[in-house]
């Protein structure tokens, strides 16, 4: 066949996954001569020769690219013919302004690095800072693009004559890994007594650092260490005291702990694991994997005293692998370690060591302390799996394209960010400044959408400034600035602050976008559904544009022409004292009580003993409405019935009455609903009624059937079975409705309802049976940290109507 030379544009995630050696040996293998490089635009490759073994190369070039490469595109031209190239060489890097290259996440350490590191013969046995192109960290360490050894915080540790020899040999899986290291030429631990914050890192210390901290582990004390993205406090997991101990100085009496154990025979002992749990505990990404709890669990049950559920990740990093190595060969029983994010309550994970000293100097006996820096902070991801509808039903729809198992966010950010959301084409770089809670940025660029990591609550200097970090960093290594702004409503949330006091700054176009219209375009665009669709935006709260408090919404959202309307929702009831019934359910449950009539009935009540004197008080603010917003939310409804049902009185935490009640429905009577296709009398029926010309579903006969039932002696769990089945029925005979108006069939579900599993089986399920097409998230969180992105997208289209 007659020799050709092509030239392709590898663009995606391209650079620091071993493309470069991968094509290298490629070309090799087909006898091709020319070049492959890093640029700006992605990976350059030119190739000559055969013209059949061209086209095979190009076809086995994305077939068989390496683990951690993502494609997204391979643009290719025919060249002129070089009869002078002999050879194929990898060139060096070149750089211009802009580029469309994907910034790699931090990935977690791969079976071969491990491998090395339980080897005594070899000379990265149990050295925490091991990696190679298929694992490591990325984005944490980045400066800039291209991606290479200066641009990241191991550009001060020059390397060693054989790690040197790795980096540079093609046929090496260390081929240009540019944060390779060895204990010759790489970082170091030391340990720190938290009693002697000042323990210089002598040589003794680096050699006994990782023994000396698996002894305070073992002891019962509290390690802070320094991870990937931050630090981290772990204690014995076996240990209730150290786990109460540790609750106590984190002020966290009750949340769920994130748990690491050694390997997957562990996780087995701890949780009934899948084959989808399994294969997401061992991915790349490691996050933590939301699994269920198995009864006779060794655990105490302080880890997670709400759910039935434990969040677990193996090791994740060189660095937790090693401490387990360790600890495996002096504990008595399998290791299983707390695993939390170092911070003060409500502030961003810790970053550096004298950061992290300073801050944390309370909650920790001592610190495992190194020198490599981390540039951006970077929290565990939180999965759980996509709920499965018994009996032969199919999961959620709208799967990744990966093929990965279908994941439902709780949290994203290490091992996911920022890999992007793609667009259907091209636009504006517009920011999406995200929500007050659980917040996250969204900068669009080309076709594509970054949505940061998460921030947290911005509800504090120090976690604003994290959150202008993320903004800063993305903007950098995507190499944009803004063209506008977007934010939510809200005039006093810290975001719309930033984004508002930006705008004016930059002279930049500045919208508002209401807080569930956002939620719609954010489940929308995800699923590139740009036609006018409804979607169902179920959560705690957000102030509307009528100026009420809004939380269970059912919107209609055309994103191609940037409108939207609200045509339904949750019937309106007060909220006695506003932010005071987010932190006390109990007057949720008494505001409900007096709407519908039950609390003449004089019948007891779960607070009438602690709260009798401020539920007199509560009752007289409702009598007289002072300070009772009413709310549309459906997660306060959730708040009210578990507190009606003694699940939860006063929160310590966002979502924890809602969690209890989850965790104690019947979930056989739920799958008996889904079996029998929803055609049973288990469910009540509720009044869907117009109002104020917009569809009422009846939140107060919803609250009086339950405390119907609850008078009738029915247990508690099929009570919270019947809710969750009669809920979720009747916001789908809504959406039915609401789409026959409209004449749409497709139904986004969004909002943190959506991340209650029960709801999250049920919605998709009862939509499908009225001939209505779910779209559920999948990439981002349904709650909070999903919302910047449908402000983004929302931003772009206004965006483009003013030109």
């Amino acid at each position: 066949m007659k020799t050709i030379r092509r030239s392709f544009i590898a663009a995606g995630q391209v650079q620091g996954v071993g493309l470069r050696p991968f094509v290298f040996r490629l070309a090799r293998e087909e006898k091709l001569t020319g070049f492959v490089g890093n640029t700006s635009e992605g990976v350059r490759i030119e190739v000559q020769g055969d013209g059949a073994r061209v086209a095979r190369f190009e076809s086995r070039l994305l077939a068989e690219a390496p683990p951690l490469a993502r494609i997204v595109a391979l643009r290719g031209r025919d060249m002129p013919f070089l009869p002078e190239e002999k050879n194929f060489i990898i060139r060096r890097s070149s750089v211009h302004a802009g580029h469309s290259v994907l910034v790699s996440p931090d990935m977690g350490i791969c079976a071969d690095c491990r491998m090395e590191m339980r080897d005594p013969a070899n000379r990265r046995f149990a050295y925490p800072f091991t990696n190679c192109t298929n694992c490591g960290p990325r984005y944490s360490i980045m400066r800039a693009i291209p991606y290479d050894r200066a641009s990241t915080t191991m550009g001060c540790f020059p390397l060693c004559p054989a790690c040197a020899a790795e980096y540079a040999n093609p046929a090496d899986r260390r081929f240009h890994a540019q944060p390779v290291a060895c204990p010759v030429c790489g970082p170091h631990l030391w340990f720190v007594r938290a009693a002697s914050p000042d323990s210089a890192p002598t040589a003794a210390n680096r050699r006994d650092a990782l023994a000396r901290s698996c002894r305070v582990l073992l002891s019962g004390g509290i390690l802070a260490l320094k991870g990937l993205g931050g630090f981290q406090l772990a204690c014995n997991a076996r240990d209730g005291a150290s786990v109460s101990e540790l609750r106590r100085r984190k002020q966290r009496p009750h949340k769920p702990l994130a748990l690491m154990a050694g390997d997957i025979a562990v996780a087995r002992t701890l949780c009934l694991l899948t084959p989808e749990h399994e294969a997401l505990l061992q991915s790349p990404e490691s996050p933590v994997v939301l699994c269920p709890r198995r009864e006779g669990c060794p655990l105490p049950g302080d880890v997670a005293p709400d759910v039935n559920s434990l969040g677990l990740m193996l090791p994740c990093t060189p660095l937790h692998a090693a401490i387990f190595d360790h600890l495996s060969g002096l504990a008595p029983s399998p290791p299983v370690l707390v695993m939390t994010s170092a911070n003060p309550r409500g502030e961003p994970i810790c970053l550096g060591n004298r950061e992290a000293l300073s801050r944390i100097a309370g909650m920790a006996d001592a610190f495992l302390l190194h020198d490599r820096d981390i540039l951006t902070r970077v929290d565990d991801s939180v999965i759980a799996l996509a709920p499965v509808a018994p009996e032969g039903g199919s999961r959620i729809p709208s799967p990744p394209e990966d093929g990965s198992p279908e994941r439902l966010f709780f949290r994203r950010a290490r091992g996911y960010v920022p890999y992007p959301v793609s667009l259907p084409q091209d636009g504006p770089v517009v920011l999406g400044a995200g929500a007050e809670l659980k917040s996250t940025v969204c900068l669009t660029r080309g076709n594509q959408a970054f949505v940061g990591q998460h921030v947290g609550d911005l509800e504090n200097p120090a976690t604003l400034n994290f959150y202008e970090e993320v903004v800063a960093r993305l903007e950098t290594l995507l190499e944009i600035r803004p063209k506008a702004i977007v934010c939510d409503l809200h005039p006093d949330f810290l975001a719309c602050r930033y984004a508002h006091a930006r705008a004016v700054a930059e002279g930049l176009p500045f919208w508002r976008l209401q807080h569930h219209a956002a939620h719609a375009a954010a489940v929308l665009a995800e699923n590139n559904c740009y036609d006018p669709a409804l979607a169902l935006c179920l959560d705690g709260s957000g102030l509307g544009d009528d100026g009420g408090i809004w939380g269970g919404e059912a919107i209609l959202m055309d994103i191609s022409r940037a409108r939207w309307q609200r045509v339904g929702r949750l019937s309106p009831f007060p909220l006695p004292g506003g932010d005071a019934a987010i932190r006390e359910p109990w007057r949720c449950a008494l505001a409900l009580r007096e709407q519908c009539g039950s609390s003449r009935e004089n019948a007891a009540a779960p607070w009438d003993g602690e709260y009798a004197h401020a539920a007199s008080a509560v009752r007289e603010m409702l009598g007289r409405n002072l300070n009772c917003p009413q709310t549309s939310s459906c997660g306060r409804l959730f708040d009210a019935v578990a507190a009606q049902l003694g699940l939860c009185l006063v929160a310590s935490y966002e979502g924890q009455a809602a969690m209890r009640l989850e965790s104690a429905a019947d979930t056989g009577l739920v799958a008996d609903f889904v079996a029998r296709g929803a055609d049973t009398d288990f469910r009540w029926a509720l009044p869907l009624i117009e109002r104020d010309g917009l569809l009422n579903l009846d939140s107060a006969h919803l609250f009086a059937r339950v405390l119907e039932a609850r008078r009738e002696g029915e247990p508690v769990g099929v009570i919270a079975a019947r809710f969750h089945t009669s809920l979720a029925r009747g916001f789908a005979d809504m959406a039915a409705r609401a789409a026959s108006t409209a004449n749409v069939g497709k139904v986004g579900l969004s909002g943190g309802v959506m991340q209650n599993g029960i709801m999250a089986l049920l919605l998709p399920f009862c939509l499908r049976q009225r001939g209505l097409e779910p779209l559920v998230h999948h990439a981002l969180p349904p709650g909070d940290g999903g919302l910047s992105l449908g402000q983004a997208v929302w931003g772009r289209r206004m965006l483009h109507d003013e030109h």
